[in-house]
């Protein structure tokens, strides 16, 4: 995320001294060799370069730690909050921790927010160059790109400490899930997090539960010229249990009195699953509802005094003639 955010995809970074002396796995980066750092990210993505990690917080930060500061500040922003970097490629230190709540907040970010890093997890093969004019076949490491339908996505992860673990994302008819895995078994780990993205998809759906401008009812105005269309102010959606049924409750102002101005928020509309609330919309005035002039009090009292003036010359005009 950080690289992609602070970095230009076809920069081009030369691999310093210290990136092929990282132990773990890698892509035998060798010093004063070339790369881009789109062709970086595939490295480190795909095959778990721990050396790619390194050139490229050398490339971002100037050096490792400062690199590392700019991981933790993001995932601050994210809202990873037990999340803490030691290092840009995970191997062990006591003092280096996240969570799989964690996990899937900043892996839902980058989905989100960056298309690069989308393609890339997707990829299952991609071929970068080397530096003895042969190209590095690369294979990604989440075997769900080949075995779970609609998988496209996103990170394996292993050390002796830490386990097998797992960022698992996939896309069935428009909405997206993500599964996290930590500390799994060595072939457990794949069956884990097709369970959990079955049981997303098998149990939930996404719901439109409004859509914005949308009549929700129609309702009699007192003093007014005509009836009022009252319409939903915003969208709403949700992802919900499939089994459960939606009901809905509308709820107004005691008392509609013109006039009344198009856009006024006038009441609410809630929507519940059994007891539970899953949330709410307010409701506005669909349009401007004038009030009738003769529900004003200075029209009668006006038009009494207009009738006694009338009268009153009526009578005079009488006894003249």
């Amino acid at each position: 995320i950080v690289a992609l955010e602070k970095g230009r995809m076809e920069e081009v970074i030369t691999v310093g001294a210290q990136p092929p002396t990282i132990e773990g796995s890698n892509i035998n980066l060798r010093e004063g060799e070339e790369l881009t750092l789109v062709q970086m990210l595939y490295g480190l993505l795909l095959n778990s370069g721990n050396d790619v990690a390194v050139a490229i917080a050398e490339y971002i930060g100037g050096n490792v730690p400062t690199f590392t500061k700019l991981m933790n500040q993001k995932a601050k922003e994210i809202g990873a909050e037990d999340t803490y970097y030691v290092n840009p490629h995970g191997l062990t230190d006591n003092n280096h921790k996240t969570t799989a709540y964690d996990l899937a907040l900043i892996s839902r970010y980058a989905l989100l927010n960056l298309p690069e890093f989308r393609e890339i997890v997707s990829t299952k093969y991609k071929e970068i160059p080397q530096s003895d004019y042969l190209n590095r076949q690369l294979e990604n490491t989440n075997r769900l790109l080949w075995s779970y339908e609609g998988a496209d996505g996103v990170k394996t992860g292993y050390t002796t400490s830490a386990g097998r673990n797992l960022v698992a994302s996939a896309t069935r008819d428009g909405w997206q899930l993500l599964a996290v895995v930590l500390k799994s078994g060595w072939d457990d780990i794949w069956s884990d997090a097709a369970s959990l993205l079955n049981y997303g998809f098998d149990n939930f759906q996404p719901v439109q539960l409004i859509e914005k401008g949308k009549v929700v009812c129609t309702e009699e105005v007192r003093y007014g010229n005509s009836d009022l269309k009252i319409k939903a102010l915003q969208d709403f959606s949700g992802i919900l249990p499939k089994s459960i049924p939606i009901t809905q409750k509308v709820t107004l102002e005691e008392s509609l009195t013109a006039p009344i101005k198009s856009g006024t928020v006038l009441g609410k509309l809630e929507f519940h699953q059994e007891d539970k609330s899953i949330g709410c919309v307010d409701l506005v005035a669909g349009e401007n509802v004038k009030r009738e002039i003769y529900t004003y009090w200075w029209f009668w009292v006006s038009g009494i005094v207009f009738i006694l003036f009338i009268a009153n010359r009526v009578l005079r005009a009488m006894n003249r003639y």
